[in-house]
């Protein structure tokens, strides 16, 4: 099978969409697929192109693995507005066409696959996949256009956000197979009326084998990043505006009184500088960059317990990537989330949820666990079982390319994969 994917964000980027575009690629070369990929030059999530990676040109490369890459250039913001988002994937749009035009051509898919976030790309895809016989796959890691609005990236009555929604109905109507990765959006793609037969349930899933349990205070990060305490609680990932981030220096002050508990949060963004300001005065939270993937056993293992935020009105358009290897840590999760919310039943017996934006029931959460040992314990094994259940790579992978053989007409049609699973509601 020839697969070629499309998608803004790819490695050497080491966090969030990814980490799951660079793995599906490498695993479908390990069953034998010939995989090709157009995505942009490595910004995220810092917004800004990496160190020897050119700004304005197109550069190839192949990996060990052997897939085989193209970055194309795009307008990077420094500060992402809604706006400049939005010029931000027109201009990988336009950049990736010419290349999504000679793939075609030379390289011939059976299937293509695009990623989004990067939907103003999917057409390019789809023609692409259309003009030269293949079939058409797009995957939501989130609902971008409604996680915009509810953010207020984009105003929903605005010219913008009419032009956008009509856009999202559109687009989701053309592929061949829709998938996305929890429960509530599967739901969403069956309430756009997508057909049954095209929802596919692909989850993002964990290291299972690099992230293991470890137990408490034992992580080499306690010393190299030279943490006094007995706990930590931790934040890693994207720090990016309307994540709801700035609960945390709050969290942190309400607990300031504790001499056993450091906040340590690891990672980059464009809100990093904000977040920091937040925290001025506030000597019992630490910021440190994002960590190498090969040590991310190590710095979950550096958590008694993790820390997502997530502000109100998002938890079932974008299902944080990050989760999956807080449960694999055998750590218990902190969210804030709505009870009926789809990132609330992801933790619930795995950790604790709290209203987004009440600093003081998250503290009291965390209280609450740090006083109890085997509460901790209980939903630390908990979360490491839930891992083990529904996040293992090797089924999940080998689920998406069983139907991939299966779309393309390389498997035998009276042939069925128990592991896919269509929303019926």
């Amino acid at each position: 099978m020839k697969l070629l994917i499309l998608g803004i964000n790819f490695t050497p980027e080491i966090i969030s969409t990814a980490v799951y575009t660079t793995g599906l690629a490498e695993a479908m070369v390990r069953r034998n697929a010939d995989v090709e990929v157009v995505t942009a030059q490595p910004y995220f999530p810092g917004w800004k192109v990496f160190s020897g990676h050119p700004r304005f040109g197109w550069t190839r490369r192949k990996l060990a693995s052997g897939v085989k890459v193209v970055h194309c250039p795009h307008y990077v913001p420094a500060k992402p507005t809604g706006a400049r988002r939005i010029l931000h994937h027109a201009s990988f749009a336009l950049s990736a066409l010419p290349v999504l035009i000679w793939k075609g051509l030379r390289f011939r898919p059976d299937l293509v696959l695009i990623i989004a976030p990067a939907l103003l790309a999917a057409p390019f895809g789809w023609i692409t996949a259309r003009a030269c016989g293949a079939k058409a796959w797009l995957h939501i890691q989130d609902f971008e256009v409604e996680a915009a609005m509810a953010t207020g990236l984009l105003r929903e009555r605005g010219l913008a956000g009419r032009l956008a929604k009509r856009f999202d109905r559109w687009i989701h109507h053309r592929f061949d197979r829709v998938s996305t990765i929890s429960d509530p959006m599967l739901a969403k793609l069956k309430a756009k009326g997508i057909p049954e037969d095209r929802i596919f349930d692909l989850r993002n899933w964990a290291d299972l084998s690099a992230i293991r349990p470890m137990p408490e205070g034992s992580s080499p990060y306690h010393a190299s990043f030279g943490i006094p305490t007995r706990h930590v609680a931790l934040y890693s990932g994207n720090i990016a505006n309307k994540q709801g981030l700035e609960i945390l220096p709050q969290v942190a002050q309400r607990l300031a009184h504790r001499d056993d508990l450091t906040f340590v949060v690891c990672g980059e963004g464009s809100f990093l500088k904000g977040l920091r300001r937040l925290a001025e005065g506030t000597p019992n939270i630490v910021f440190h960059p994002l960590q190498p993937v090969e040590r991310l056993g190590d710095l979950m293992g550096l958590a008694t317990l993790h820390l997502l935020p997530q502000i109100a009105g998002v938890a079932d358009l974008v299902l944080p990537s990050k989760l999956t290897n807080m449960l694999a840590s055998g750590r218990p999760v902190v969210a804030t989330a709505e009870a009926s919310t789809s990132l609330a039943k992801a933790v619930k017996g795995c950790g604790e949820a709290t209203a987004p934006g009440d600093a003081a029931a998250m503290a009291e959460a965390i209280e609450r666990l740090l006083e109890n040992a085997d509460l901790r314990a209980s939903q630390g094994q908990a979360a490491r079982q839930r891992a083990l259940d529904q996040l293992d790579s090797g089924r999940i992978l080998q689920a998406f390319h069983a139907e991939a053989l299966q779309l393309t007409g390389a498997f035998p049609a009276e042939v069925k994969t128990s592991h896919r699973r269509i929303i019926q509601h």
